[in-house]
């Protein structure tokens, strides 16, 4: 035990002479050579000690593991983030496209009717009335062929979507007969109300 205690102590004088004397004055040298020479009189002391700084250097291992594991989990999450922005970046890009593509497309496209079911080109449909206290658009969504259109705080009512005039005057006179007596073709183009001379002639000449 002995042999050990003078060992550690050696130890503790020579680590203490090529450190901390190095960044001492003379004075401070001199006094801390005297309590290691005290300190190995006291071999329970000097035992104390080396457990405490072995003790602390544990803690200090442990802290240092713990740090590094915190700043891989943080380069961890840091990289992660940088993948969600890159992401996020290319979804944004890729939403802008959509978007021009769609609204390029709506350019191109022919103004159709807001109803279910409306053909563009030239389509003839049955007027069977115009009301003002009636309001029947709640039939419309489910039903292509029953619409209607609020003018002038009149709601018009239509039965039928015709690319023949033709059919849409035979219908319209079988309306008649039933006693629908306002029964009237109406013309649409690409969903627009629009008036009957602007497409009757193209219409019956083809």
């Amino acid at each position: 035990m002995k042999k050990l205690f003078s060992l550690v102590t050696i130890v503790l004088l020579v680590l203490i002479s090529s450190t901390s004397f190095s960044q001492l004055t003379k004075e401070e040298s001199k006094e801390w050579k005297k309590r290691a020479k005290e300190m190995a009189k006291d071999p329970e002391s000097l035992k104390t000690l080396v457990e405490s700084e072995a003790a602390l250097q544990s803690q200090v291992s442990t802290l240092k593991n713990e740090q590094d594991a915190l700043k891989s989990q943080l380069n961890a999450k840091d990289a992660k983030i940088d993948e969600m922005e890159g992401n996020l970046t290319q979804l944004r890009a890729e939403l802008s496209d959509a978007r021009s593509t769609i609204s390029e497309m709506e350019s191109n496209m022919p103004q159709v009717a807001a109803s279910e079911g409306a053909i563009p080109g030239v389509v003839f449909k049955v007027q069977i009335g115009a009301f003002r206290n009636k309001d029947l658009s709640k039939y419309f969504d489910n039903h292509p062929n029953f619409a209607g259109e609020i003018v002038d705080g009149t709601q018009k009512i239509t039965i039928g979507q015709f690319s023949d005039y033709w059919e849409a005057d035979t219908f319209k006179k079988y309306l008649r007969e039933m006693g629908v007596k306002d029964a009237w073709i109406v013309p649409y183009k690409d969903g627009v109300r629009v008036p009957i001379k602007d497409v009757l002639e193209g219409v019956v000449s083809e």
